[in-house]
């Protein structure tokens, strides 16, 4: 029947003796990732009523919350975006199980606010943001829980044009939608197959003079945390700097648009800037983010910033390969902080380009 958008067609498909697909799909992409996981790695689903997820979840065994909405009859595609609308900012992932209606459903609500996964389960399917089948898609889901290296990419959301002549077809980009996709190591940021550090720290300094600073206003007061990827981009501002300014490794230091400098600065300090933006990175080997060598960086301080807007966490694959696939670490000395912020957390490996990595608090 060439798809299966709208209620009118779907009830002449079961009449026909259509049995739908995505039930079934949505076992299959949960059973693979039940058995790709390490027994001891926990995902905690939030999910819509019934068929929105409550009922397949359940099947499985898997821990789940089921969001404050309610359905009365079959589910609609409104249901569906209104379920999506809840989960943007509770979630890390939205993971659905469609086909390129249903992401035409999902983009009209969540744009790139969210990174999503497709698992294919439609008639059409020429959107760029599923994965091959069910068992690709847990296995790139079990990867990005685990440590391994995903980046987040965009994708075309594309569907039939429905304004099309019948002995024509056409497709129509829709927008585009944030997708996990394996990310090794980039052609040109390696050397004999492994990456060349020196070379990845020069294209995350190259990231961010031209993708960050142009966008910060002018009275924000740029906070750089210790370490040598921090310091490489200490160093480059520097030379655009009025004054020549001791630069510190193991301090944080700020940068003002005007080429002004605080060197060395302490928590209280960091408390009175009125704008801020923070670029930070981790420890090697530990994979502390915050709580370890930046005391500085308190608790209070990172409250008064909109995370991750106005967080930009930067290291090499390298440096993210010494964790072994760990997840980087909280311990800001505020439980309830650690908490907001665990989840997923966007890396800048280079220029333009990024990884997502999993950031817990000390207590999981």
């Amino acid at each position: 029947m060439k798809g299966s958008d709208g209620a009118d067609l779907q009830a002449q498909a079961q009449q026909r003796g259509g049995v739908p697909q995505a039930p079934q799909r949505c076992a299959d992409f949960l059973q693979h990732l039940h058995a790709a996981l390490p027994e001891t790695q926990e995902v905690l689903w939030l999910t819509g009523p019934g068929p929105l997820g409550e009922l397949p979840l359940a099947q499985a065994g898997a821990a789940f919350k089921k969001l404050d909405y309610a359905v009365d009859g079959p589910t609609s595609a409104a249901d569906l975006r209104t379920c999506a609308r809840m989960l943007v900012g509770n979630v890390d992932l939205l993971v659905f199980v469609g086909g390129d209606g249903t992401a035409r459903d999902i983009l009209s609500v969540i744009g790139e606010s969210l990174p999503v996964l497709g698992v294919p389960a439609g008639v059409k399917m020429h959107s760029g943001v599923f994965a091959v089948s069910p068992r690709t898609a847990a296995l790139l889901l079990a990867q990005l829980l685990t440590g391994g290296l995903v980046a987040p990419v965009l994708r075309a959301v594309r569907d039939y044009d429905n304004q099309a002549e019948e002995a024509e077809i056409l497709l129509r980009t829709y927008g585009e939608l944030r997708v996990p996709e394996a990310g090794g190591y980039l052609q040109q940021t390696k050397i004999g197959g492994k990456e060349s550090e020196p070379l990845a720290v020069q294209e995350i300094v190259a990231h961010v003079q031209e993708e960050i600073l142009p966008g910060l206003p002018e009275d924000c007061h740029l906070v750089l945390g210790p370490g040598s990827t921090c310091l490489a981009i200490k160093q480059v501002l520097y030379a655009t700097s009025a004054e020549p300014h001791e630069l510190t490794l193991r301090g944080v230091d700020v940068y003002t648009r005007d080429g002004q400098w605080l060197i060395d600065v302490g928590a209280d300090t960091l408390q009175s800037l009125k704008v801020k933006q923070l670029v930070v990175s981790f420890t090697r080997g530990q994979g502390f983010l915050f709580g370890r060598g930046n005391q500085q960086i308190s608790a209070s301080f990172l409250r008064q910033l909109s995370w991750p807007r106005d967080v930009t966490v930067v290291g090499t694959r390298t440096k993210l390969a010494s964790l072994e696939q760990r997840p980087l670490l909280l311990d800001t000395g505020d439980d309830a902080l650690d908490q907001q912020l665990a989840g997923l957390v966007e890396i800048v490996t280079g220029y333009q380009d990024c990884l997502l990595y999993r950031l817990a608090n000390q207590l999981e």
